[in-house]
């Protein structure tokens, strides 16, 4: 049985976990909140440290650090994932809910992502060249 079946993601290894990233870089959109009403949005806007054709954080390691506000998964309390996009497995998975068909781990593809249309190569761009992220919140993406 596959192990995202079996285990908790807290009882997952870093290698388990690691593979859960279907690598759409959702996660990795500048999101604003609005302050009354506590609700994100999703911009286009990409961090500076993504590679926006492999949707992969270019200083993965060093993210945290080079990014003061990039957070570690793994570090945050499970109940705090609401902000996570509504495809992103680990939010999925803390829901109880089944991973799509397009997920890596169940077509054996990483591939499958972008043909699903949910990666955000297609539509995302880099921070450097947006001024005012206000002006790239897309509604769509949830």
């Amino acid at each position: 049985m596959s192990f995202w079946k079996t285990k908790k993601l807290s009882e997952m290894s870093i290698d388990e976990w690691e593979s859960l990233c279907d690598n759409c870089g959702k996660c990795c959109l500048h999101k604003l909140e609005d302050e009354k009403t506590e609700k994100i949005v999703f911009t286009n806007v990409a961090c500076k440290l993504i590679n926006l054709t492999t949707c992969r954080c270019t200083k993965y390691s060093k993210r945290t650090e080079l990014v003061p506000e990039c957070l570690d998964l793994r570090e945050l309390d499970i109940d705090r994932y609401g902000w996570l996009p509504s495809t992103c497995a680990y939010r999925l998975l803390n829901d109880d809910k089944e991973l799509p068909s397009w997920h890596p781990l169940i077509s054996g593809n990483s591939a499958s992502v972008k043909r699903a249309g949910v990666s955000i190569n297609s539509y995302a761009i880099k921070e450097s060249n947006a001024i005012d992220f206000e002006d790239h919140i897309i509604e769509w993406l949830k």
